[in-house]
């Protein structure tokens, strides 16, 4: 018999709730011998924003949605051994009159603190997320995050932030504002545009950095699954990567030409032959119109021709900087 004894390997496993206005995302990785690897990446479509641009208010059944999806989440990450469990809320959190109602419920149902954050640190999250999984190179570069409620943007140069933006446009407001009905009015396509044309400009997105980006990063759940459904299309089959998927389509590129061509090809069909669309997530259906409206506004303002696809997002770059010892608070 060896006389040597067993090393047992310090892991490290931490959890991430990323609450926004569409969705709730789990993101539970584990860190071992320096090396962080995920163990769980999903999502639950909870529509915390339902109806919150009209009245103001998270209404009961979208809070009591996102709360049972919030504790269940919490209680897998504990399952799981997670040491320490942040959940972070976005846009509708920001906007909504009664947030500290979710709060307090997910603080009596998950025995955790969720917290509110900013525009600004939303888009910074986003920054470190896409950093820490592409190449930024050394030009100018812009980084935006379309998702339920509103859009971040961040211009920098090289390892260089410049300016970080957070503009209330994101696709369960366009949706709800302008795509009711089944199928679309007509007209309505061009009016959603305007209006995000307007709010982007409002808040100064466009060309500011002396021409046009050299490299344009898009993140979000209608980036990704605009990627998903070419994706689909080309290889003919019905694979779907999801609002948390990432597979061969993180760090891909994606055509104006191709966003166009979906965004109307969604205008004229109805919401089940959407369903329909092989690569795209049924749960998405009523909304992805107007995010692909989303970005190719965003395409046509910062006069990009194709853009690269980070399947990296706010969950990424806040596990990032928790797994290198920086604490949540």
């Amino acid at each position: 018999m060896s006389g040597t004894k067993s090393v047992v390997k310090a892991v490290l496993v931490k959890a991430v709730i990323d609450v926004g206005t569409n969705s709730i995302k789990l993101h539970l990785a584990e860190k071992a011998e320096g090396a962080v690897r995920v163990l769980k990446d999903a999502h639950r479509v909870t529509r915390l924003g339902e109806g919150l641009w009209e009245t103001g208010f998270i209404a009961p059944e979208p809070l009591e949605r996102s709360a049972a999806a919030i504790t269940a989440f919490a209680e897998e990450a504990r399952r799981s051994g997670a040491s320490e469990i942040a959940a972070v809320g976005t846009m509708a959190l920001r906007e909504a009159k009664n947030a500290a109602a979710l709060i307090g419920r997910v603080k009596e149902t998950a025995r955790i603190d969720l917290k509110v954050i900013s525009g600004d640190e939303e888009a910074r999250l986003c920054r470190v997320a896409v950093s820490s999984g592409l190449n930024l190179g050394d030009g100018d570069f812009v980084v935006f995050d379309t998702g339920g409620g509103s859009t971040e943007f961040v211009y920098g140069r090289g390892g260089t932030t410049r300016r970080r933006v957070s503009v209330p446009v994101g696709a369960v407001y366009l949706t709800e504002r302008f795509f009711r009905d089944d199928p679309v009015a007509a007209g309505s396509v061009p009016e959603a545009e305007a209006f995000a044309r307007k709010k982007f400009s409002e808040n100064g997105i466009g060309i500011e950095i002396g021409g046009k980006p050299d490299l344009l990063i898009g993140v979000g759940g209608a980036v990704t699954t605009l990627a998903s459904v070419r994706r689909a299309r080309m290889e003919g089959t019905e694979k779907t990567e999801g609002e948390t998927g990432g597979g061969r389509i993180h760090g891909s590129l994606l055509e104006y030409a191709e966003v166009a061509a979906q965004a109307a090809d969604y205008a004229e069909k109805t919401l089940a032959l959407r369903r329909a669309i092989a690569g795209l997530l049924p749960d998405r259906a009523d909304i992805v119109l107007a995010g692909a409206c989303i970005v190719k506004t965003v395409m046509e303002t910062l006069d990009a021709s194709a853009l690269t696809i980070s399947a990296r997002g706010l969950r990424h770059g806040l596990m990032h900087e928790m797994m290198n010892g920086e604490t949540f608070r």
